[in-house]
């Protein structure tokens, strides 16, 4: 028999516009039930002329530094300058700065442009960059800064403070997306734990999110802080969260297919293992792996068999069951024997994991 995919059993949201289908495939092949709500429309600035009056303003002196941080951005600027009849002198203008790309796929841009770059940083972070600058005197000197959409713009504002002259080129603009009703949906589903991961690609979709969400922004956060992961493709999308004391995890290689595997790692240590009733249990969020076959669990169910693996061989009475399953400890108990009939059918073989102990309630009967 295969084994069972590693997220299995568990939900995972996607913020992102740009390549939602392949983060979405990524997780769906590891075994997740993905949710799709994307915070945010990426367009192009080229149609309301601001990035074609910072084009000529860049074509107006020589430049000395072009710090190019995304390769979707910098292929959208040459292209942009190529519609507009002026690509070629900001290739020449461009050949004679030292260019420094924020990472691999920038650099790979770059390169297809038939320029060349100077340096790129191992971290691909501003941070770095930034350092780097750092060694420079700066002091008048002419810095082009490609950002992408609404990224963070400390960078800019930093080489600035170093007596730089910068020209901030904003490639792409962020705006809300036309249907905010899937948006809507997902701050519901975190807020009431329905989804175990949140991943985001991007500052704006972190920030478009919270916008979205309004008067449930706090909620939201308070999920985010406690039981749902954020998983941040790298440093900058997840430091403004860390800024409102969300954890957060990251990879270390600021990929799609190193987001996912993070996400991976995240939610398997949240699965807890144990041998009852003779079984093996692989307890996930909302499914159980019983001896290697996956279960799905109905809302109850799942309640019922976290609450029962908490505390492994230890009574919990109905009123303590009740609690958990409707928040009220004076509950109907007829709730309680009803979610337990059902998790014993859902678990098959299995059902004498979950033991009746008269009188008192029930326990997982481990060992």
């Amino acid at each position: 028999m295969a084994p069972v995919e590693p997220l299995v059993g568990y939900t995972v949201a996607i913020t992102a516009e740009r390549r939602r289908e392949e983060l979405a495939n990524l997780l769906t092949r590891r075994g997740a039930t993905v949710v799709e709500a994307p915070c945010l429309r990426i367009l192009p600035v080229e149609d309301d002329g601001t990035l074609r009056a910072d084009t000529v303003e860049c074509l107006r002196k020589p430049v000395d530094y072009l710090v190019a941080t995304t390769a979707v951005g910098i292929r959208g600027w040459f292209n942009a300058s190529a519609s507009w009849g002026v690509g070629d002198e900001v290739h020449a203008q461009l050949e004679a700065a030292s260019i420094i790309t924020r990472g691999p796929k920038v650099k790979g841009a770059v390169r297809a442009a038939g320029l060349a770059e100077e340096w790129s940083p191992e971290s691909e972070s501003n941070a770095e960059v930034l350092e780097h600058m750092r060694t420079f005197d700066l002091a008048g000197k002419r810095v082009v800064v490609q950002l992408h959409a609404n990224e963070p713009r400390g960078l800019v504002d930093e080489l600035r403070r170093l007596g730089a002259d910068v020209l901030a080129l904003q490639v792409y603009r962020c705006d809300p997306p036309t249907d905010l009703e899937p948006v809507l949906r997902l701050v519901a589903q975190v807020v009431e734990r329905k989804v175990d991961a949140v991943t985001f690609t991007s500052v704006a979709a972190v920030d478009q999110l919270l916008a979205i969400a309004g008067r449930s922004a706090g909620q939201l956060l308070d999920a985010l802080r406690t039981d749902v992961i954020a998983a941040c493709v790298g440093p900058v999308t997840a430091a403004p969260l860390q800024a409102l004391d969300v954890p957060t995890v990251s990879p270390d290689r600021f990929r799609l297919g190193a987001l996912a595997r993070t996400v991976v790692d995240a939610l398997t240590s949240r699965t807890q293992v144990v041998e009852a009733g003779g079984h093996r249990l692989e307890v996930r969020a909302r499914a159980v792996v019983v001896d290697e076959t996956p279960v799905a669990l109905a809302p109850a169910s799942a309640t019922l068999l976290h609450a029962l693996v908490e505390h492994p061989g230890r009574v919990l009475s109905r009123a303590q069951l009740l609690e958990q399953l409707i928040g009220d400890p004076a509950g109907d108990e007829h709730v309680v024997e009803v979610a337990v009939a059902r998790l014993r059918s859902a678990l098959g073989p299995a059902s004498p994991a979950v033991a009746t102990v008269v009188k008192r309630g029930y326990r997982l009967a481990v060992g």
